[in-house]
């Protein structure tokens, strides 16, 4: 896998339960799973989605660790996938929507030139999901 300069670090509640998610929703692959000492949560996990990586643990708030979104509040980051055709952006939303996200801005044609929608997945992290149009 090449080499990729910035990798999105998500804090979840339940990264088992997550991996699933991104897995049905974003076609997400598994690469690298490693257990906390207790047994229950993921100290470090690692994803392949749409040709990136994308890396998650549990909260660790005994080691001072970050916490995961908390319900209510949008977190500060969004993680955006950049997809090829528009077509993609309506079946990804979809797919993520079907599979437990909620739609918060539903796929539109963009003036900016670009098929763009949002979206929170289950774990309170925001997605955009972005394609370029066709030139006229």
């Amino acid at each position: 896998m090449s080499t990729q300069p910035v990798i999105p670090y998500l804090t979840v509640r339940s990264a088992v339960e997550a991996i699933a998610f991104y897995q049905k929703a974003f076609g997400a692959t598994e690469t690298m799973r490693m257990a906390a000492e207790d047994g229950k949560r993921l100290m470090h996990a690692e994803l392949s989605v749409n040709g990136g990586r994308l890396f998650l643990s549990d909260e660790f708030l005994e080691h001072d660790g970050p916490t995961a979104p908390a319900a209510g509040h949008k977190p500060a980051v969004a993680v955006a996938l950049a997809l090829t055709a528009p077509a993609d952006v309506d079946a990804t939303f979809n797919r993520a929507v079907s599979a437990g996200a909620e739609g918060a801005m539903a796929p539109a044609d963009q003036f900016w030139g670009a098929r763009f929608a949002m979206l929170t997945d289950p774990f309170g992290h925001r997605w955009m999901l972005s394609a370029p149009l066709p030139q006229a």
